[in-house]
């Protein structure tokens, strides 16, 4: 039985052609996919949260896949990804937790046509209109500097007290005019 309960979806998409005066080419684009689903522990304390892997697991795919047809590529076209959840406030930290770790990335790394490293994220406990700041790293190479970046969403009327907000960011391009070097 699936516990996903979509209130709505929220696409963002971010191409950056122009920086410092200065042409991107080619142009830098993000994307950030948020579903605001339902939370089905809202208000209680639940020693069992494996039926959040699997509700994570079923949303991420959908948003990953999602997000490579907002940006319009194929997915091993996409370098970089993150992923993020706001849970509302009667919900508690360790639901996102549940949702975002143990099944989340499969799906994921599937839309995208894999991913060797993991998907950083980033949880916290929020009102609705709280900002989700989600860090962004290459799915291949996390030390790839030019890949370190980070998406952000805001969503008005979300997360509701009962609600989560759930998104993954994807990437291609790195940061506009990256020119930062790893040390050797």
């Amino acid at each position: 039985m699936s516990l996903l309960d979509i209130r709505k979806i929220v696409i963002q998409i971010e191409e950056v052609k122009k920086d410092m005066n200065k042409a991107v080419v080619p142009a830098t684009s993000k994307v950030t996919v948020a579903a605001v689903i339902n939370n089905p522990y809202s208000g209680k304390y639940v020693e069992n949260l494996e039926p959040l892997y699997d509700l994570g697991k079923e949303v991420s795919g959908l948003l990953a896949e999602r997000g490579v047809q907002a940006l319009g590529v194929e997915p091993n076209e996409v370098e970089a990804y993150g992923k993020g959840a706001i849970i509302g406030l009667d919900g508690e930290i360790e639901h996102a937790a549940a949702i975002l770790h143990p099944r989340f990335g499969g799906p994921v790394r599937a839309a995208v046509d894999h991913g060797d490293d993991i998907i950083p994220s980033t949880k916290k406990v929020g009102a609705a209109g709280s900002v989700l700041v989600m860090p962004i790293t290459h799915k291949d190479s996390i030390w790839s500097f030019d890949h370190m970046d980070a998406a952000e969403i805001t969503i008005p009327d979300a997360p509701k007290a009962d609600e989560v907000v759930v998104a993954v960011a994807l990437a291609i391009g790195g940061r506009p005019l990256h020119r930062t070097q790893k040390d050797s």
